[in-house]
């Protein structure tokens, strides 16, 4: 995996039901190397603290590879990197392929894989489309937030290198489906519930499924 793009957001305010909504979701391309926290990326807009940002939600990165997708959904769009609201366009990202809880260095940093992304209305409000939150959910491929374990800098062309395979675990890919399955697979469920690089309560919350 190799990043491609490195993106932050200014604060943007829309209108949503009559009401100002400000958010970070608008992320564009820079030229220069992010510095990635504990609880988020320097100098990129984190709007609502209560679902974005955070020691689980510090970092997202989106797969360069899912782009032709949406691209050819949204073609009267404005295209750059970033436009999934990612502040890491990575090429050769594969949800399928990263597990909750791995361990990868990139650049100077240390991140550990936790959670995919869930859309919400802001989604809906950037691609101008209701029904943009069920075509991300239909795909399947919704990205990867990480934490932050060591603090560091990233930079265009920076690889990441596996530190850490995450044992008893499940994919990135799996646990989005899990999120949203009527049937919850138990099976899953007892593999991640014990899994401490996802959120207690969202652990906490699948339980009641089994």
């Amino acid at each position: 995996m190799k990043i491609i793009s490195t993106n932050i957001a200014k604060p943007t305010t829309f209108i949503w039901n009559g009401q100002n909504v400000t958010t970070g979701i608008y992320k564009k391309p820079i030229s220069q190397p992010i510095f990635l926290r504990k609880e988020d990326v320097k100098g990129d807009e984190v709007s609502d603290r209560k679902v974005h940002g955070g020691v689980f939600k510090a970092c997202y990165l989106f797969s360069a590879d899912h782009y032709p997708y949406w691209k050819n959904l949204y073609p009267h769009l404005e295209w750059t990197y970033g436009m999934l609201g990612e502040n890491l366009t990575v090429k050769g990202l594969n949800e399928k392929e990263l597990h909750i809880g791995d361990i990868y260095k990139v650049g100077n940093a240390l991140v550990q894989i936790t959670q995919p992304r869930e859309p919400c209305f802001k989604f809906a409000a950037k691609f101008k489309s209701s029904e943009v939150l069920n075509q991300f959910i239909s795909h399947g491929f919704p990205g990867t937030y990480v934490s932050v374990l060591e603090e560091g800098t990233v930079t265009i062309n920076d690889t990441f290198e596996l530190i850490n395979k995450a044992k008893n675990s499940i994919s990135i890919y799996d646990f989005f489906q899990l999120l949203y399955a009527e049937n919850k697979n138990k099976a899953h469920i007892k593999s991640i519930i014990d899994n401490d690089a996802l959120p207690q309560r969202k652990r906490e919350r699948l339980k009641r499924f089994l």
